[in-house]
């Protein structure tokens, strides 16, 4: 039986960090504790304003991940290849999977997939750059029958569902829940049938996850960054990650 992995999203930690001239708390510290707590990998999505991870972070989190007591966790490195320096961020830290995501440098966090009929063609290239270095790349896209067809022609290994409609709907009521569960379902298994992966992530919580985890199949990761944080608040790193594993019914 396949298991969904948990990526921990590490944006949030070191947006706290950058309110201080110090580095409280430690981005990599973190990451050890949610590594050592059972996460499958990490997560980050620097942006060119460097207002949450920077560059150096980056980097750190590659020498983090390649340790030998880390074997088999994984770097996922989101970004926009069409706006600052990600591509070359990429290349230097030759992550285990690069998502890519159309959000512009505005933005305050992402909030719609790829339009594939719009940008697929300049996303070829971007992509063969990407796996000629060994990196599995997912495609940020919404739960779109029509988008998720084109992705075998751009040549993306994985999709990943953006997730904040399940989220606002799950909270919506029984009705809603159901509709855009069903909507994520049948998106998973389109992408399922045209031989992609199936990742997730943006507002997945403890309330959520669980059904999301449970009826939508395949799932082979999440992501997951501001909710696990203000988690932790509460229940410290570890415990955070912890609940979040058993969420995923791990």
């Amino acid at each position: 039986m396949s298991i969904t992995r948990l990526s921990v999203n590490l944006n949030r930690v070191a947006l706290l960090r950058n309110q201080r001239d110090r580095n409280i708390p430690s981005v990599p510290e973190f990451a050890r504790i949610a590594l050592d707590a059972g996460a499958d990998g990490l997560t980050v999505h620097p942006r060119p304003d460097q207002r949450h991870v920077r560059p150096t972070d980056v980097h750190l989190l590659k020498a983090v991940i390649a340790e030998e007591k880390y074997a088999g966790r994984e770097l996922n490195i989101e970004g926009n290849p069409f706006e600052g320096d990600y591509m070359t961020l990429v290349f230097q830290a030759r992550p285990h999977q690069a998502t890519l995501v159309p959000d512009s440098p505005d933005q305050r966090t992402s909030d719609h997939g790829w339009n594939l009929k719009k940008d697929g063609e300049r996303l070829i290239q971007v992509i063969k750059d990407l796996k000629s270095e060994g990196i599995r790349v997912s495609l940020f896209l919404d739960p779109v029958a029509a988008m998720i067809e084109r992705v075998p022609d751009v040549g993306a290994d994985r999709i990943e569902l953006y997730t904040e409609p399940y989220a606002k709907g799950y909270a919506a009521g029984e009705s809603e829940r159901e509709r855009m569960l069903a909507s994520y379902q049948a998106a998973a298994k389109l992408a399922d049938t045209l031989g992609l992966g199936v990742n997730a992530g943006h507002d997945l919580d403890l309330t959520n996850l669980p059904e999301l985890a449970r009826r939508v199949k395949p799932l082979a990761e999440v992501s997951i960054g501001h909710a696990l944080t203000a988690d932790a608040l509460k229940l410290g790193m570890e415990g955070a990650v912890k609940a979040y594993l058993a969420a995923l019914g791990r």
